[in-house]
């Protein structure tokens, strides 16, 4: 089952702490030396920046996939996301810069660390705090756009799951898979929190891997059989027909599913009941188009029921994890403890000029 280390960042022995939580996530992803310690170095100059800039924050580091898909099955990416409530950065351009930094840090800085990671990217507003997002995968992946047959689908994702109380093992699991012009996005959320909520939860995503062509119904009910003998998980499915313009939706369970169109967001409704335990007879199946201004947010219930995404959420050309990492800071207040372990993912448009 797979880990998510989450630290706190609240004084400087914390750092090493997510250096070392990157190195083994790296080492769990497969990548090589040097990947490695770019891994090490990126994710200590962004735990560094938490108490420089904002006194406190926290860091969650993951392996996830790519935030763009090739046919086949991807290599894994490390994903370290730095989340602060703090007062955020004026200058974000010069933040990025090469060289723009203290004599506290490591003297890499912002732009050193979007320039070594494969994606890098950062959300700031005065007064409302940072997100900034790294992923570094296998040496292979930094391919130049045309050379990258994923970017001709003109979509990408990303997620952020934070696990309940520092555990070790979120509940929550995301992923997303390609079948020619499709690309399926799935969240799943196990019943409880611990290490038998993620196995319901990493027993969808591994089902999902084999019924890539599947629609949303059809994969939902493979599912149910897939999860029986687990706790069962709350699981919405999301699926994308590239070349026609059109989005299918279906789920089973508390999986909040809201979709931009139009500039207002609408909730894509999911059937009661527990995959792997208690399916209903039937499951609606939603089917809308899919514009260049939509926006699709998946979330578990460790993020308020009523949430609704601000105006600015998603604005191109935010990365899918930073809108992700976004929503769990800002949706998250001292006056609501989180009782459940939270994940969020999002799928969206890639702007013109990236295709």
């Amino acid at each position: 089952m797979p880990r998510v280390w989450h630290v706190p960042v609240h004084d400087a022995t914390r750092v090493r702490d997510v250096r070392v939580a990157a190195e083994q996530a790296a080492t769990r992803a497969g990548l090589d030396e040097q990947r490695r310690a770019t891994c090490a170095l990126v994710s200590t100059e962004l735990a560094t920046n938490l108490l420089k800039h904002a006194q406190a924050g926290e860091v969650v580091v993951d392996v996830v996939d790519p935030a763009v898909l090739p046919e086949g099955r991807p290599g894994q990416a490390v994903q370290i996301t730095a989340l602060d409530h703090g007062p955020g950065i004026a200058d974000v351009p010069g933040a990025l810069k090469d060289g723009f930094t203290t004599s506290d840090s490591l003297g890499a800085g912002l732009g050193t660390c979007r320039r070594l990671a494969d994606t890098f990217g950062l959300h700031s507003v005065p007064g409302r705090g940072t997100v900034a997002v790294a992923r570094i995968g296998p040496a292979t992946a930094g391919l130049v756009p045309e050379e990258n047959p994923a970017r001709s689908l003109g979509v990408h994702a990303g997620g952020v799951n934070v696990p309940f109380a520092g555990a070790e093992l979120s509940g929550d699991a995301w992923s997303w898979v390609r079948s020619g012009d499709r690309v399926t996005l799935l969240l799943a959320d196990g019943l409880g929190h611990g290490a038998e909520a993620a196995r319901a939860s990493t027993a969808a995503v591994e089902e999902l891997r084999h019924g890539a062509r599947l629609p949303p119904a059809e994969l939902l009910q493979r599912l149910h059989t897939a999860l029986r003998g687990t706790r069962g998980a709350a699981v919405a499915v999301a699926q994308l027909d590239t070349w026609t313009g059109r989005l299918r939706f279906a789920g089973i369970g508390n999986v909040t599913a809201r979709l931009r169109e139009d500039g207002r967001w609408r909730t894509l409704l999911s059937r009661p009941g527990i995959v792997g335990a208690h399916r209903p007879r039937t499951v609606r199946e939603d089917e809308v188009a899919w514009t260049p201004e939509s926006l699709l947010i998946l979330h578990t219930d460790g993020l308020p029921g009523r949430w609704t995404p601000p105006p600015d959420t998603g604005v191109p050309p935010a990365d899918p994890a930073v809108t992700a990492a976004v929503a769990v800071r800002d949706a998250g207040s001292a006056a609501r403890p989180v009782r459940d372990d939270t994940a969020v993912a999002v799928l969206a448009p890639v702007p013109e000029a990236r295709v």
